[in-house]
């Protein structure tokens, strides 16, 4: 099973190289990743953006495509936004900021639970959050046998994560480069086709 945290991801990979490489096919990616290991699910967690339509709907359009050519193999898990006021220190005005919430509990929580389960015997965690650091313990303390390493994206790491998971290991860039999604293609119906933004 492959745990993809969205926010770790998309940052890695825009430090790196801009939008060039957000078409990801994780499916893709997955399975170069882990060559010799039955892919069972991948579960993509992140949050629908906020405040800008257009990058809105080229993200929809990137999860529609994901669940249109895998749908048995990706599972969507969306978070949300809390607003919250804020103070600028400088010149004392209020405004409001949006925080992300739930993602990276809903990752942590299923990388436990499934662990817990019996849903894998091996997992791959595509992040270099910290916070995932309980969750893989928990996982752990099934009795079982588990094989579970962190995969970071660009440009991010987790020396707390590389010492819980000493096989822990960054993605590098041509695997990424290899890993992405048609530029256009039909599935379920419908064509997708790689934003003009992120190419």
């Amino acid at each position: 099973m492959v745990y993809v945290d969205g926010f770790n991801l998309y940052h890695g990979l825009h430090s790196t190289s801009k939008r060039q490489h957000l078409w990801l096919d994780l499916v893709k990616l997955s399975k170069s990743l882990r060559p010799n290991q039955k892919l069972v699910g991948v579960r993509y967690f992140t949050a629908t953006v906020l405040n800008d339509p257009d990058a809105q709907s080229r993200q929809a359009h990137y999860i529609d495509a994901l669940q249109a050519k895998y749908p048995n193999l990706i599972q969507v898990i969306l978070g949300r936004y809390q607003a919250k006021t804020k103070t600028c220190f400088k010149c004392q005005n209020m405004y409001t900021s949006y925080e992300e919430k739930e993602t990276d509990v809903n990752m942590a929580l299923s990388i436990a639970t499934d662990g817990l389960k019996g849903l894998y015997d091996s997992a791959l965690i595509i992040s270099g959050d910290s916070d995932m650091a309980p969750a893989v313990k928990a996982a752990q303390s099934a009795g079982r046998p588990l094989f579970i390493a962190a995969a970071f994206p660009p440009g991010r790491n987790s020396q707390e994560l590389r010492s819980l998971m000493p096989a822990s290991f960054p993605i590098n860039a041509y695997k990424i480069r290899k890993a992405q999604l048609p530029n256009k293609f039909d599935a379920q119906g419908k064509t997708f086709q790689r934003p003009a933004k992120w190419r």
